[in-house]
Parts: structure tokens; C-alpha cells; sequence
């Protein structure tokens, strides 16, 4: 196959841009055969977990990685944007291109031409991409961590009353079902996202609303996703106008699908979606890659007692070392962060679970219950006891 070809018609087609390499040389650039000019002269190839793959300057701005087995190619598509274009993320494209101050200008103005695309869509562009040049049929559900059927059930649970949990008397309110929702999608933590909508068994009822499955099924999910843009992703630190626009991206794309399945798998890719964004929301600026991995090394651990030891030994560097950048770019030590996240984890469990205090205190790794309360009540200014009645009310 003449790839160089390939890479151009469909670059016309769609007008996504598109990057070949040869052995890590660029042989091909739409963006560069507009200006007249090679955005980038050389690329690093990382070593792929998956093929095809996708990476991210920004949550905003992403790239898609197609490696072309057999041969020495590689196909980049990108820059996209999944959400309309802004100045901030123009200048990110820039500086990562490295472009030469005398063609912004013109890449500016091309990068203001390139179509606007949801996340889900870029992952179904390169799995086509995939499909043609590896002949290779991949799901999009594998790149969160589903299979398709697992997908689908949870997704028709969310959408569609549990009628045998009705009649036992143990579906929960579609209030209280809710708020916890957002609230594991405000925390920005796939795992525990995830875990909550395999562990929740039973889902409130949802009122008719429309004269076809399929309409309902689209209804319902437009409501919940204006619902999470507005009591979760904005609350959880993603720009509003951002969220918005986000939020009616993936109302368009409900639209065009035409199956009730279709509206289920797109459902969860929405909430996982909006999920990550506030993840890396909550992240500070100017964070170092090993600051980094250790503070997802103890948002993972709150059920251990961890110390710096293990923090360091994480990210193989020594704990002096480790202690120092954590307090320079953090400005809190590694055990005020390690009690930051478990007083976060114990605030859940208490307000959305039942475990006794004792129970809380042991998963949480603390070696007494009274040592437990004594941490939670300096932190938050009351007990454990009083937050729960406290909150469990509100919610």
C-alpha cells in the first residue's frame, strides 16, 4: 500500500491532520504540506502497551497512534480538540511542535480549521484506521477497561428500572443513587468510579419518558449527562465553559446512534470521560512525573499504612530526595498528603457507607479507633461521628 497516499486522502476526507514516520522520521504531514513546512523533524516513538493508542497534551488536545505492523511506519492523527478551540490551546500545540516563530501564524490558522472531535470519536477513528491498514477489529470499550457485554448490562442497569430489586424492596432512591454518582466522578478516580457501578446492583427507576425504548434511552441519558456537567465535572474542577461544551458534544453524538446498546456504551464512556477530566483538573501545575507517580501511589494505598519508605521506593528515588521535591511542589509534606487522602477516603465512606467507626479506622490503617478520631476531628474540626450525621442528612 502507498501509505503516503493513504495518510493524504484521508486527510481530505475528514480533515483531521495526519503524521507518517518512517523508522521515526517524518515522511509525510498534512499540516506541513499546507504551510510548506515540517512541524516537527523528529518524533519519539515511545514503546506502545496497545495498538492503536492515544495520548494527550491537554485533556483538549490529543493525538492518536497508529503503529502499521510489519513495517516501519507509524501514523499519528492529530492534533484534534474535543472541544472547540481556544487560544490556551493553540499556544500548547505550538510550543509542543516546536513550530519556528515565523510559521504560528499560519499553523493558527490552520488549526482553527480542524473539525471539533469527542473523545469516543477519535477512538473510533483510529480503531478504522486500525481496521485498514492491520485489518484488525478491535472494540471501543477495551480502551476503559470493558468488555462489550459487561459494558452493556451495566449500562441498561443505569438507564432502565431494576424490577426484581423494586419488588424486594431494595432499589435505593434515584436521589441518594445520584450523589453518590457525582460523587465519585467529582473525585476524578476511575478506579473507584468504576468499582461503584460494578458493586451497586440496583438503580432507582426511571420514569417514562418517551413512546420508544430507544427515545427514552436517549432522554434519559441527555438528563444525566447535563447532570454530571453541572453536579459533578464543574464542582470537580473542570472549567464550566469547557464542561458545557463537553456535555454537548456528547448530547450530539446520543443523537446519532441508533441503537439502544449504542446509547448504554456511550453512556459510560461519557462518565468515565468526564471522570478523568476532573482527575487531572485536581492536578497542580508544574507537577514533576515522579511527584506525580507517588501521589497516585497513595490515592491507591489509603487502605495501607504506607509510609515515605514505600512512597520512595515507588518511585525508586531516595526519601530525602522524594520529601524534598514533594514540599517544593507541593508544599505538604508526603505524610500531611498520605493523611489528606485518607481523611478524603474516610469523608466517602462515612457519608455514603455503613461501616462502623472501628471498621472505617482499621481499613483505613489506623492502629486504634481513638487515634482515627483524633486525626479526623484536627482535620475537619469535628468527629467522625458528627460529620456522618451531618452529611448523611444533606444527602
Amino acid at each position: 500500500m502507498d501509505y503516503i497516499a493513504f495518510s493524504r486522502k484521508f486527510f481530505s476526507a475528514t480533515a483531521f491532520p495526519v503524521n507518517l514516520l518512517y523508522e521515526g522520521k517524518p515522511v509525510y504531514s498534512s499540516l506541513g504540506e499546507q504551510m510548506a513546512f515540517q512541524p516537527e523533524d523528529t518524533w519519539t516513538v515511545y514503546p506502545t502497551t496497545r495498538n492503536p493508542e492515544f495520548n494527550a497534551i491537554d485533556p483538549d488536545l490529543e493525538y492518536g497512534h497508529v503503529h502499521i505492523e510489519g513495517t516501519a511506519y507509524d501514523l499519528f492523527l492529530g492534533p484534534v480538540f474535543t472541544t472547540p478551540v481556544t487560544e490556551e490551546l493553540v499556544h500548547k500545540y505550538l510550543i509542543d511542535a516546536k513550530t519556528p516563530p515565523e510559521y504560528r501564524e499560519a499553523a493558527e490558522e490552520l488549526l482553527y480549521t480542524i473539525p471539533v472531535i469527542s473523545h469516543p470519536q477519535l477512538i473510533r477513528c483510529l480503531l478504522f484506521l486500525h481496521l485498514c491498514l492491520n485489518h484488525k477489529d478491535e472494540d471501543i470499550l477495551g480502551y476503559y477497561g470493558e468488555d462489550s457485554q459487561a459494558a452493556s448490562e451495566r449500562g441498561s442497569a443505569l438507564v432502565n428500572a431494576s424490577v426484581d430489586a423494586k419488588e424486594n424492596a431494595r432499589t435505593r432512591s434515584t436521589y441518594d443513587f445520584e450523589q453518590e454518582l457525582y460523587h465519585y466522578v467529582a473525585q476524578g478516580d476511575p478506579k473507584r468510579l468504576k468499582a461503584f457501578l460494578e458493586e451497586t446492583r440496583t438503580y432507582p427507576s426511571e420514569g417514562k419518558t418517551a413512546r420508544t425504548p430507544l427515545r427514552h434511552a436517549k432522554n434519559t441519558f441527555i438528563g444525566l449527562t447535563a447532570k454530571v456537567c453541572t453536579e459533578a465535572a464543574i464542582p470537580g474542577g473542570v472549567d464550566a465553559e469547557r464542561a458545557y461544551q463537553l456535555s454537548d458534544l456528547y448530547m450530539l453524538e446520543c443523537e446519532q446512534m441508533q441503537t439502544i446498546e449504542e446509547v448504554h456504551r456511550l453512556q459510560l464512556i461519557m462518565l468515565m470521560d468526564f471522570c478523568e477530566r476532573c482527575g487531572a483538573a485536581r492536578l497542580p501545575k508544574g507537577i514533576s512525573g515522579e511527584v506525580y507517580r507517588a501521589m497516585v501511589y497513595i490515592q491507591n494505598h489509603t487502605n495501607e499504612s504506607i509510609g515515605i519508605d514505600d512512597v520512595a521506593g515507588e518511585v525508586r528515588r531516595s526519601g530525602s530526595y522524594l520529601m524534598r521535591r514533594f514540599k517544593a511542589e507541593l508544599g505538604m509534606s508526603i505524610g500531611e498528603y498520605i493523611t489528606k487522602c485518607k481523611m478524603e477516603e474516610a469523608c466517602s465512606l462515612l457519608t455514603y457507607g455503613d461501616r462502623s467507626l472501628a471498621d472505617i479506622s482499621a481499613y483505613l490503617g489506623y492502629s486504634s479507633q481513638s487515634y482515627f478520631q483524633n486525626v479526623f476531628k484536627k482535620q475537619y474540626g469535628v468527629t467522625p461521628l458528627q460529620y456522618r450525621k451531618e452529611h448523611q442528612q444533606r444527602t
